[in-house]
């Protein structure tokens, strides 16, 4: 298999930890997309992810699969012994619920506020991410502001329960440590007061498959390009 993604950039470490969870990071060659210079917008990897996003999963027999969730659910499933997706259909339901919480109440809006409120990846990336709007700013600025408030929801709900979806660390998880991460580095961080999400965080950063492999310092060497 192969996988053509960025060290370090949110939804690859997502994969990545996937991986390390299931034992199968030998099985892969990871094939690097250069986002600076917005190679993942090129007719070449267009080809393959019309959508024009890392990461995507190449099988061996030539499929393509995009999207984190859907290529999370196929590495799951290899062994036919899902650990982060669920067991039955009341795992699944709340695991994919939360995870998708965790994308449009954080995830997404940091997304956006790292492109449009920040100088983001930089110029090369302004044809698709960066329109000709002089409220592009003022937009991502909100965006993160969203981000901001859905971190409480996470921390109270971390308060009662170890993980999003309940008693096991799941797809959902990983998700919301990928998207804290990118928040942290974005320059939102969690606020003092999130105590349970803070230490939920910190917990999660201690598992195996998760150690190194989180993407806490996002893109280091495209950072410093960037500022070069």
């Amino acid at each position: 298999m192969k996988i053509y993604d960025r060290e370090g950039a949110p939804n690859p470490a997502r994969i990545r930890i996937v991986l390390a969870e299931k034992g199968l990071e030998d099985q892969v060659e990871f094939v690097s997309v250069d986002l600076i210079a917005a190679g993942q917008k090129q007719d070449s990897f267009l080809a393959m992810n019309p959508i024009g996003k890392i990461p995507v999963l190449e099988l061996d027999d030539g499929l393509l699969i995009s999207e984190s969730t859907a290529i999370t659910e196929y590495l799951d499933n290899l062994d036919g012994h899902p650990t982060l997706t669920g067991r039955n259909p009341r795992e699944k339901a709340v695991i994919h619920m939360m995870q998708r919480r965790a994308e449009m109440l954080l995830l997404e809006p940091v997304d956006d506020y790292f492109h449009y409120g920040t100088p983001g990846l930089g110029k090369a990336l302004r044809p698709w991410r960066m329109p000709d709007w002089s409220g592009a700013k003022e937009w991502g600025t909100r965006r993160g502001a969203q981000a901001v408030r859905g971190m409480p929801y996470f921390n109270d709900l971390l308060a009662k329960q170890p993980f999003l979806a309940g008693e096991a660390f799941s797809m959902a998880d990983i998700t919301l440590f990928a998207a804290l991460a990118f928040a942290e580095v974005s320059g939102l961080p969690i606020a003092k007061e999130l105590t349970a999400l803070a230490a939920w965080r910190s917990r999660v950063s201690d598992l195996p498959a998760v150690k190194n492999r989180s993407g806490q310092h996002l893109l280091p060497e495209d950072l410093a390009r960037l500022s070069a």
